[in-house]
């Protein structure tokens, strides 16, 4: 069976036994976090969280690609006046399960509005935690590079001798720079912290990532034509990226109303973007569910 460039209603650890071994290039998911409230999306209380997620993970293993990528957006909480550590719990179980934690990236919320407890101040990040099968899996870091920055001004205008030769560290780490590799450059490589505003609109859903969050994890580890899995999908967010980039996209849910919501989103992009079936060359072939 033949499926892509589908929402699909129904829990992933179920729904991923129709997807043959190796078949997503990408996974990139916000699952439910874990919540002590009943009727929240999801409410998996933190003691039961991994309990929860590791049969899923489990799937996850198995029909990503060996040169494929897992990114997890997954947060804390709070309980009793401290952080639990269900994510420390689940990234530890989750590389008993065969999982490589090769990279953390950080999201640095940059809109959040300010607030405090009596022993902790506001969240303004989120983590983005990359799990891989293998050591050799497909990166593309050209793709996300970022303008050099106002710092080159004046750092590379007048350089040391130092400057021009790779510089050891001065703490004896081991680790050494080239400032002089840097002139003349406009783009450079970025760091794995990314800056994004929020979604300022929920689009009905109590979690809606902004949607260049999922497209720069897209473009780092996806060619165009590329299969990407949202197992969590939500408002459609991250198959709404895929398509706007070119590649193919699965989004799985339990919730019918957001499962619509989805797919009246990805209706109304397609509709938006007559040049994809014109440009395969350029966005790759958008297939549609085949049995």
């Amino acid at each position: 069976m033949n499926i892509i460039n589908e929402i699909l209603l129904g829990d992933c650890e179920k729904e991923l036994h129709k997807f043959p071994d190796n078949y997503f290039d990408l996974i990139f998911t916000s699952p439910p976090y874990a919540d002590q409230r009943k009727n929240t999306y999801g409410g998996i209380k933190p003691d039961n969280y991994v309990e929860w997620f590791i049969p899923k993970s489990e799937e996850f293993l198995r029909v990503l690609k060996p040169t494929g990528t897992f990114i997890l957006n997954i947060k804390e909480r709070v309980v009793n006046g401290e952080r639990h550590p269900y994510v420390l719990d689940l990234i530890r179980e989750l590389r008993n399960q065969g999982w490589l934690w090769t990279e953390e990236y950080i999201w640095h919320k940059k809109n959040s509005y300010p607030g405090k407890w009596p022993n902790r101040f506001r969240d303004a990040w989120e983590r983005l935690l990359q799990f891989n099968k293998t050591k050799k899996f497909k990166i593309f870091q050209e793709t996300v590079m970022v303008p050099v920055g106002d710092w080159a001004k004046d750092r590379l205008s007048n350089l040391s001798e130092t400057d021009k030769t790779r510089d050891e560290s001065r703490v004896k780490s081991g680790f050494g720079k080239n400032v002089s590799n840097w002139v003349g450059r406009s783009m450079v490589y970025p760091t794995n912290v990314i800056h994004l505003a929020t979604e300022c609109g929920n689009r009905n859903h109590s979690a809606v990532f902004p949607i260049e969050l999922p497209k720069w994890f897209i473009k780092l580890f996806t060619e165009p034509g590329d299969n990407v899995l949202d197992p969590f999908v939500g408002s459609g967010t991250t198959a709404l990226a895929a398509l706007q980039l070119g590649r193919n996209y699965v989004g799985l849910d339990i919730k019918e109303e957001f499962v619509e919501i989805s797919r009246r989103r990805l209706i109304d992009a397609q509709m938006q973007i007559p040049s994809i079936a014109e440009n395969e060359e350029d966005y790759g072939e958008f297939e549609r569910n085949d049995e």
